[in-house]
């Protein structure tokens, strides 16, 4: 059975994991390759960017990893070069960043703002300035980003900078879709809702006090109207339908994966 991307390259920027088990950005880079898609795994800790590429080789999948640093627009405009310079050509692009900090907004300084921001949503514009040129050119290209429905809600607890920058990122990618569709280029953002990964080890005890990690856990699976958090493959799966030419008529718009969370009443964490 021939797979959905064979013959095509996909950029997953953010394609690592800050710990064991499987990010977004990882099981997205894992998934695209399932498809048949080389898949260049970008991420700022090398090391995790190889464990992903690892895994998709393994798999019977090609790619390559490269140390891509998002908060530098050279690293960026490096990394989409030297792709379309050896593979000829970026079929797909995923921006796949987040960054932020829970808590009073008054504790977020004007400097953590601009960090936050440029991680969020000026990464993506470099990221997109870099790549759109050769997709111009071929007439077609894919550019797909993960946002938050800390974008489009406010999520139990104080996240202003998260998710003010988030919600940029959508109307950046509606926008986007918009100047680029007559070029043959779609482009469309993941909405994802409460996640499962790695990364809620490190940041749940900022949003839900001293309760163990289980008990963390629970609570947030308790606020999904389907009963549990998403894992990483729930939002990836998204990805693969996005970047598909079954999604040849989706562009300018949201998918949201999140459970039913969104079209709930605020649930407190601690309920």
């Amino acid at each position: 059975m021939t797979r959905q991307f064979e013959g095509r390259t996909a950029i997953v920027l953010g394609g690592g994991s800050i710990g064991p088990g499987w990010g977004i950005g990882k099981a997205i880079s894992f998934a695209y390759a399932e498809e048949g898609a080389h898949v260049v795994v970008a991420d700022r800790d090398l090391q995790s960017a190889n464990e992903t590429l690892r895994l998709i080789r393994e798999a019977g999948g090609t790619g390559d990893a490269v140390e891509c640093d998002v908060m530098s627009d050279a690293s960026i405009e490096s990394v989409v070069e030297d792709v379309v310079r050896t593979r000829g050509s970026i079929d797909i692009l995923y921006c796949n960043v987040g960054l932020g900090k829970a808590g009073p907004s008054m504790e977020t300084t004007a400097a953590e703002w601009r960090r936050f921001a440029d991680a969020n949503l000026t990464s993506l514009h470099v990221a997109c300035l870099a790549a759109l040129p050769s997709m111009r050119d071929r007439g077609r290209g894919v550019i797909l980003a993960t946002s938050s429905i800390a974008g489009i809600r406010d999520v139990g607890f104080p996240h202003l900078a998260y998710g003010a920058t988030k919600a940029a990122a959508v109307h950046f990618m509606r926008l986007l879709a918009t100047e680029n569709a007559r070029y043959g280029i779609r482009a469309n953002t993941i909405v994802a809702g409460l996640v499962d990964t790695p990364r809620i080890e490190k940041t749940l005890a900022s949003s839900y006090g001293t309760r163990s990690l289980e008990e963390m856990k629970q609570a947030r699976a308790l606020q999904v109207p389907l009963g549990r958090m998403a894992d990483a493959f729930d939002v990836a799966s998204a990805a693969v339908f996005l970047a598909s030419d079954k999604a040849s008529y989706v562009t300018g718009t949201e998918l949201v994966v999140d459970g039913g969370l969104s079209n709930t009443v605020n649930r407190s964490p601690y309920d």
